[in-house]
């Protein structure tokens, strides 16, 4: 794989000193700004591919709907036992698998409102799609597209 050309504009200045013109962008994830050269997406690092907290958490809850909807847990309380974790917790994360579309596909790409968290999205969230984003919109700010 070859790597991407990178143009550095360097500047000598009067005093001798050297100011350098670097290309980047700084792209927010989760909570973290990561700083990108332009043209370098195919150099990924590791811990830029690990999922956020909100997409670990989506993907629990799908796990949990199809564990309860395929028979293979009885009730909520049945996997809060198996997972060790707090029912209130499974109850809450459960609400996600009824988000509007375009916030799940906004969760799986990472293009949520800065500071978005999943209470913002899991307790007690509108049943219409529709007051489920402008919800969020009204606490967070808009998607990103």
């Amino acid at each position: 794989m070859s790597r991407p050309k990178l143009t550095v504009g360097v500047v000598a200045g009067s005093d001798g000193s050297l100011t350098f013109d670097i290309p980047l962008r700084i792209v927010k994830r989760g909570y973290r700004k990561l700083i990108q050269i332009p043209g370098s997406e195919s150099a990924q690092r590791p811990w830029d591919t690990r999922p956020t907290a909100l997409q670990r958490a989506l993907g629990r809850a799908e796990r949990w709907r199809l564990m309860l909807d395929s028979g293979e847990a009885d009730s909520i309380n049945e996997i809060a036992a198996r997972e060790k974790v707090d029912f209130s917790y499974i109850a809450r994360l459960l609400n996600l698998t009824m988000l509007a579309p375009p916030l799940v596909a906004a969760i799986l790409d990472d293009m949520l409102p800065s500071g978005t968290t999943v209470n913002d999205l899991a307790i007690n969230p509108p049943h219409l799609w529709s007051d489920q984003i402008a919800r969020l919109e009204r606490k967070r700010g808009h998607l990103d597209d």
